[in-house]
């Protein structure tokens, strides 16, 4: 994956983040734990403010959100960078359920954003 981008250049400013610390706190993991799921792409992290963090729709209870890991996977092979998935994740679509695919992930329509993000790769 490419390197990690800087959240004032993708995400609006009201886009809450959490630390890796706060993820690690959330998801009652280690902190080691949470950059290895950076590191395997079930999450997505970007610099704010210097600080490594995680957009806190991406986490949910139990680690990264049910169909996000898989929508990243798609989204890499299909050649996106990290900016570029995060642009298409908070990007508006009407025609989605929840207008974004990431509020669609959120709201169990994960495998319409699935769908999207395989045409997208062709």
């Amino acid at each position: 994956m490419s390197a990690i981008p800087v959240a004032d250049d993708v995400l609006d400013p009201d886009v809450a983040v959490l630390t890796v610390a706060e993820v690690a706190s959330t998801i009652g993991q280690s902190e080691n734990k949470v950059r290895q799921m950076l590191r395997d792409g079930h999450l997505i992290a970007v610099r704010r403010d210097g600080s490594l963090v995680v957009p806190a729709d991406f986490v949910g209870s139990d680690g990264a959100i049910k169909g996000l890991p898989g929508t990243i996977t798609v989204l890499s092979d299909a050649g996106f960078t990290r900016t570029e998935m995060l642009r298409w994740l908070y990007s508006e679509d009407e025609s989605l359920p929840g207008v974004t695919p990431i509020n669609a992930l959120r709201t169990s329509h994960g495998t319409e954003v699935k769908r999207r993000a395989q045409a997208m790769a062709f």
